[in-house]
């Protein structure tokens, strides 16, 4: 008869190390594989638990002063209901990627040139979707992350607004074909998603060990072809879709 040996381990929030002025909150669990042989056969099952939390800054504490390149960032509220006023399960609500900088760090130095923040006190930002560290201050939810992680500023709610930062372009997406080759309708689900668009926005450049910023050779109007799986992709109010990406993820202009 087959046998199986399965080890598991239990990890609660109660179990973890808290700080003084900190405490382990919104913990979140999600399974690890682990592979268990069965009668000579190697079987996947579901053994640890690896735990992500963000982090409860006391009341006692009154301010947050991020270091270096880092910026603090209130996370905007993700939305409760539809725009027809359809209340969302908290499963169907999508989680915001953006919010406003309410702190900055004294920058960074390259070479012997202090470079400060690109980002000001009070601009709304869009940021990499697993950037940085999730806190909660003040009764909100709070991330720190480097400057380079934030894609743009975006003082609209329209994704077509978005001003790239650093090294990074914003393209409009071209739209998927309607048809096949031989003239045949094509569903939604058998649409492929185009890899190219119309770059609409481009950052300042990247910097060089001198502090200097070097132009992107990317220009506003090229046709750019560009990685399938890159950047961060948007919704705008319009109904087209946006990707913002590094300038080196664009891997061919078109003409």
């Amino acid at each position: 008869m087959a046998t199986a040996q399965l080890a598991g381990s239990l990890i609660s929030a109660r179990n973890l190390p808290s700080f003084s002025g900190l405490r382990p909150s919104a913990v979140k669990f999600s399974p690890s594989v682990a592979h268990v042989r069965v009668g000579g056969l190697a079987k996947r099952s579901y053994t640890g638990l690896v735990v992500r939390a963000a982090t409860v800054v006391a009341p006692k504490y009154t301010s947050i002063k991020p270091l270096g390149d880092r910026v603090l960032v209130k996370i905007k509220e993700a939305e409760e209901k539809t725009d027809g006023g359809i209340l969302l399960p908290t499963t169907a609500q999508s989680k915001p990627q953006g919010g406003e900088v309410v702190a900055v760090g004294e920058g960074k130095t390259i070479g012997n040139t202090k470079v400060e923040a690109s980002v000001k006190t009070g601009a709304q930002v869009v940021y990499s979707k697993y950037a940085g560290t999730e806190l909660e201050f003040n009764g909100s939810k709070h991330l720190i992350l480097k400057e380079d992680d934030i894609v743009g500023i975006l003082e609209t709610d329209d994704a077509k607004d978005l001003q790239p930062l650093n090294d990074r372009v914003l393209i409009k997406v071209a739209e998927a074909e309607e048809k096949t080759a031989g003239g045949l309708l094509l569903t939604e689900a058998s649409k492929e998603k185009p890899s190219i668009g119309t770059v609409i926005a481009v950052g300042p450049g990247h910097l060089e060990e001198d502090g200097k910023r070097k132009p992107l050779s990317i220009a506003v109007g090229d046709n750019a072809m560009y990685s399938k799986y890159a950047g961060n992709e948007f919704k705008g109010k319009d109904g087209s879709d946006y990707i913002a990406l590094r300038a080196s993820d664009v891997i061919a202009v078109l003409s």
